[in-house]
């Protein structure tokens, strides 16, 4: 009876054992599977055939922190022509998705390229960066120093012909994929633009060359960035300095401003693009905000009328016309929550810090919600795939030589 009791007493025990041994088991393959899918490197998950797009963006998604997914909604900026411990340490705490750069970012071919690498190699396998500049032509070459500056918009359109806007755009593509950047804050779309940024006055004229040239972005492999919406022709005074309104209804804006914008959404490319949002104020369609900080215009306007589903970037929100009536905390948090996918604040770290802080203080409150943030970092997750697919051109050389 003892004998017997005792062997009872041992297959409880081992039964006891061998289903805390299955419940271990089962934690830690768990475990590990949440590990390597936090873990799993960006440019595996772009190249499983064996998902869809739509799978690979929630893969992406899950396996980030909330503050990886605020530093993909700014797009920040280095103060010099070096990756510096200063810089990186920005990039490294604040997990920033993108950066433009200036002229004083912009030395020669061997510094940039270096910088450029330098930037990316901070992603170590996560969501690689956005490095966009200014290169329209004209007055606004960031590259003149390095490369020849491509002819102005207007000179252009001048021309008569819409094809060369598109050949531009490939020659521009071309020389900035060569130095490692993947976005082109460029063309512009707007009509009758400050000096010799705008192709033209005339609407059809303008939506012409402003959809060649977003086709020769796209197809060589270059995300490009519409500007700035709805259009800053009708200003009579300049952002960057103080507040400009606008006293125009969106029924006079229908087939003049918008006309550009609306003939490159029409072609539906949306995951190709970024439109760049201006900081006039419209007050008979946005109300008394710049259009950056807008729901009306973006949300409304943008996304429901005009049915965008790309990338919403604000201009820089350094610009007199945001940061003279608003910190840039609260421009960000006012802006997000208005619909902007990416906020610009890219000269100034103090101010790329508090955007980031004030973000992921919003959404601790309860103020932005975290699928909020998660539905703009779907759209930039959608992007980058892109740059991935064959001719796209993020990855960055690893000799000029190449």
């Amino acid at each position: 009876m003892n004998s017997m009791m005792g062997k009872m007493s041992i297959n409880r025990h081992g039964k006891s054992l061998l289903g805390l041994g299955l419940l271990l088991l089962v934690l830690s393959l768990f475990i590990s599977g949440c590990s390597s899918n936090r873990n799993r490197d960006f440019k595996i998950i772009a190249a499983d055939g064996s998902l869809s797009q739509g799978q690979k963006v929630e893969e992406i998604l899950e396996g980030m922190t909330l503050e990886e997914k605020i530093g993909q909604m700014i797009c920040a900026g280095v103060t010099g022509t070096e990756f510096d411990a200063e810089a990186r340490g920005m990039f490294e705490r604040y997990h920033f998705g993108g950066l433009v750069e200036f002229d004083y970012n912009l030395e020669s071919r061997e510094q940039v390229w270096k910088l450029n690498q330098q930037l990316q190699d901070t992603t170590q396998g996560k969501l690689p960066l956005f490095i966009a500049v200014d290169e329209e032509g004209g007055q606004v070459a960031r590259m003149r120093h390095i490369v020849p500056p491509p002819p102005s918009q207007l000179s252009i359109a001048q021309t008569g012909r819409p094809e060369l806007a598109k050949e531009w755009a490939v020659k521009i593509s071309g020389q900035l994929k060569d130095l490692g950047f993947n976005v082109n804050f460029a063309p512009v779309a707007d009509l009758g633009s400050f000096k010799d940024r705008h192709y033209s006055n005339n609407p059809k004229i303008a939506a012409d060359f402003v959809d060649q040239a977003a086709m020769g972005y796209e197809e060589s492999g270059m995300l490009y960035s519409l500007k700035h919406f709805p259009g800053i022709g009708r200003g009579k005074a300049d952002t960057h300095v103080d507040r400009v309104v606008v006293d125009a209804t969106l029924e006079q804006l229908n087939d003049t401003d918008l006309a550009p914008f609306v003939r490159v959404l029409n072609r539906n490319t949306h995951d190709r693009q970024l439109i760049m949002i201006s900081h006039i104020v419209y007050p008979k369609i946005g109300g008394q905000m710049p259009a950056s900080l807008s729901p009306d215009i973006m949300t409304k306007l943008l996304r429901e009328k005009l049915g965008y589903k790309g990338i919403i970037i604000t201009d820089d929100m350094a610009m007199g016309a945001v940061s003279r009536f608003y910190t840039p905390g609260d421009a960000a948090v006012q802006s997000v929550l208005a619909g902007a996918d990416i906020v610009m604040s890219c000269h100034v770290y103090r101010n790329q810090a508090e955007t980031a802080e004030a973000l992921l203080t919003a959404v601790n409150s309860g103020k932005i919600s975290e699928e909020r943030i998660n539905e703009s970092v779907r759209r930039i997750i959608r992007a980058k795939l892109n740059l991935v697919a064959p001719r796209m051109g993020l990855i960055i050389k690893r000799s000029l030589a190449d």
